[in-house]
């Protein structure tokens, strides 16, 4: 019997289409995001310097968990710490290393993202990393900064499977370049507004008017709220999200990490964190009363950075920008969270995980028919 070879070429046709689909970003689908242009890679790796790391653990049918690490800079952390600020937005949460951060204003170890039953993990992790790094040899303290969400719907978070090695190895690994978005690291197993959340990033370059500055954000998605892209009231439309079901399933957490080449210290970087919850509500996320929102925003720019031992006595050069030349840092954090944010959803897959629970990707066809709708 002869066979109609048409429809196994549509089938393939159509299988090419939708990988090529699943590859391409919200924004090169024609997603509108701001009006300040992103850097080439569009993600926190555009900040000159930094590296990530990501370690993704998918083992059996209940493990579906990982690590995200960023290194502000590829040297010694400890010996040259980078100016730093958090700010909470809601703190349902287990964010570790905080309080040194607040006080000081510095951050002198890797940023560690997990699960929340595996922070412990995490700072044994970020601690003995540092410990081992040459030059290190008689440090006794290191104030490890671990944010978490929790991934237990689809993960066994009870089984702790995130161990200090694991973290340990993603720190390792991390390198320049692009950045791998949707269902790895600590964004395996995630849930963002119903749909499968994750890892997502962006940034935005600053023109030379206003100092050329680049800004890069790291999110871990895992919240929710009333989803919201490009204006358009996604979560209504999908029915996912009713009025009552988006006040009583809203809960989860959302970790953000906002870096800048901006000679920026701790006071101007918290103002500059509190901008990324304005991204993170564009998105129809509400910081729910169970949601563990938080914002780590750090300085690349070599000059600020603070040196572990200097001679007493010694003044710090602290040059810095004005309050008046921070507006379009403010306006580019807030594009950036809000892209990073919607590039999670775009990236991640639709998972089974513990227990057989299922969470779908979000329907990206869909979506941006509707957004092409209300653009017309």
């Amino acid at each position: 019997m002869k066979l109609n070879p048409f429809p196994l070429i549509i089938f393939i046709l159509l299988g090419v289409s939708q990988l090529v689909f699943a590859q391409k970003r919200p924004r090169e689908l024609g997603i509108p995001f701001g009006i300040l242009p992103a850097g080439p890679l569009n993600a926190i790796t555009d900040v000159a310097g930094i590296k990530i790391g990501q370690l993704t653990k998918v083992e059996g049918a209940h493990i579906r968990t990982g690590v995200t690490a960023i290194l502000p800079h590829g040297g010694n952390l400890f010996q040259e710490k980078v100016p730093a600020a958090i700010f909470v937005g809601n703190g349902f949460g287990k964010l570790a290393g905080v309080t040194q951060v607040q006080e000081l204003g510095t951050i002198e170890s890797p940023i560690v993202l997990t699960n929340t039953l595996s922070v412990a993990a995490g700072i044994e992790g970020a601690v003995r990393y540092s410990l081992n790094q040459p030059g290190n040899e008689s440090v006794q303290s290191v104030n490890a900064i671990v944010g978490e969400t929790n991934d237990g719907y689809l993960n066994d978070i009870r089984g702790m499977h995130v161990s200090s090695q694991d973290v340990i190895q993603a720190i390792q690994s991390a390198e320049e370049g692009p950045v791998e978005e949707g269902n790895v690291g600590a964004g395996t197993g995630t849930v963002c507004f119903g749909w499968k959340g994750g890892i997502g990033t962006a940034s935005r370059k600053l023109p030379e008017s206003l100092g050329g500055y680049t800004v890069g954000v790291l999110v871990q998605t895992n919240f929710g709220g009333n989803l919201q892209i490009a204006g358009v009231p996604v979560g209504e439309k999908l029915g996912k999200y009713p009025f009552k079901d988006a006040l009583e399933k809203s809960d989860g957490s959302c970790m953000i990490v906002v870096a800048t080449d901006a000679p920026v210290l701790d006071r101007n970087l918290e103002r500059i964190a509190k901008r990324a919850m304005m991204g993170l509500a564009k998105t129809g996320g509400i910081a729910s009363n169970g949601s563990g929102d938080y914002v780590i925003a750090f300085s690349t720019a070599e000059g600020l950075r603070i040196a572990y031992r200097s001679e007493s006595g010694t003044l710090e050069n602290t040059a810095s920008l004005r309050n008046d030349d921070i507006t379009g840092l403010f306006m580019a954090t807030i594009e950036a969270t809000e892209e990073a944010i919607i590039n999670s959803l775009f990236a991640a897959e639709t998972m089974v995980g513990r227990d057989g629970h299922q969470v779908e990707a979000l329907p990206k066809e869909q979506v941006l028919e509707w957004i092409k709708q209300a653009n017309n």
